[in-house]
């Protein structure tokens, strides 16, 4: 939403808390001059809501008497899919960066419902539990997010400001490809022109401070998927401990304990008859302790290539283990 538009629709609100607000009133209160508000008088009368400018002394402007806004139209299952929906975006941190948006959204609209079902809606959002706790809110400014989303639609390449990990801080130009929300955080996956390797690259948006629209288009490769690519990205990323293994289990059983944004997996080569129904399992990972349990829950045949470290930490809680289990 522009700025504009976001003053027109806080014209409208105060205008409908009654009486005739002057001119100057409404400048201050929206921080805008004298002759802005009487354009944006003129964008209400334009969208049908009858706006009577008063002359004389007290005079400026009011909302015609006798009329409401309309009530918002919804059935009980819509009106419950909507608000549960923004109580899910503001649990799970996806929210623009102004998180109390979700909140002041979720009120406004509880606020127009008729008071039975809002009494309802009320009822379940004071009585509801989570199993999953909620994340704090790191979405990106809404400018960034909806800025890039136009550009992937249309094809626009982008200017970014970005700070990555470690708290380097680049400018980029790079061709958006798609945007996808995962664990808690929006990801741009784009391509980089300025890159040797051809690949893709993974930018959280939150970590985006400035985005530009340049002129040019550009095509996304042939059927490019923006999750796989993220999430693929994501498990490349290089973090302090390279992690490789062998399982023998089938890629299917493994993804179900080590999904694509946490692990690769690839089955060994035909060729190496030794290993046949064995794969690959590369994991990279700031901390390993959270390796072993997962190893245990995969229940198969494993080898552990490297680190060193991670054996040490395998043998620990297999000792833990056979302790506990020995205990009278």
């Amino acid at each position: 939403m522009t700025t504009s538009t976001a003053r027109v629709l806080a014209l409208l609100e105060i205008l409908q808390g009654g009486g005739t607000r002057t001119v100057p009133d409404l400048a201050a209160r929206l921080g805008v001059d004298e002759r802005t508000v009487r354009r944006y008088a003129g964008h209400l009368l334009e969208l049908g809501v009858p706006v009577e400018s008063v002359r004389g002394r007290y005079g400026g402007y009011r909302i015609a008497p006798g009329y409401r806004m309309p009530p918002l139209m919804l059935t009980d299952e819509e009106a419950l899919a909507v608000l549960l929906g923004l109580l899910a975006a503001r649990r799970t941190g996806l929210v623009p960066a102004s998180a109390a948006a979700g909140e002041s959204a979720a009120a406004k609209l509880r606020r127009v419902l008729p008071k039975p079902l809002g009494r309802r809606l009320s009822a379940l959002l004071d009585t509801a539990g989570f199993t999953a706790p909620a994340r704090p809110g790191t979405g990106p400014e809404t400018d960034v997010l909806l800025g890039l989303a136009e550009a992937a639609l249309h094809r626009h390449p982008v200017e970014i400001t970005y700070t990555d990990r470690h708290g380097r801080e680049s400018e980029r130009t790079v061709l958006p490809y798609g945007l996808v929300a995962h664990l808690g955080h929006w990801y741009l996956t784009a391509g980089d022109p300025g890159a040797d390797d051809g690949e893709t690259r993974t930018f959280r948006l939150d970590r985006i401070a400035a985005m530009t629209v340049r002129p040019g288009s550009f095509d996304v490769p042939r059927a490019f998927d923006p999750v796989a690519a993220v999430q693929e990205g994501l498990a490349r990323t290089p973090w302090r401990h390279e992690v490789s293994l062998r399982v023998r289990a089938d890629v299917g059983h493994v993804r179900a304990h080590l999904p694509a944004h946490l692990a690769t997996v690839s089955p060994l080569p035909d060729t190496d008859a030794e290993h046949t129904g064995w794969v690959r399992v590369r994991i990279r990972a700031e901390r390993l302790e959270w390796i072993p349990p997962v190893l245990a829950a995969l229940d198969r045949p494993f080898v552990i290539e490297r680190p060193t470290e991670l054996r040490v930490l395998v043998q620990a809680l297999a000792d833990r283990l056979h302790e506990h289990a020995s205990a009278d």
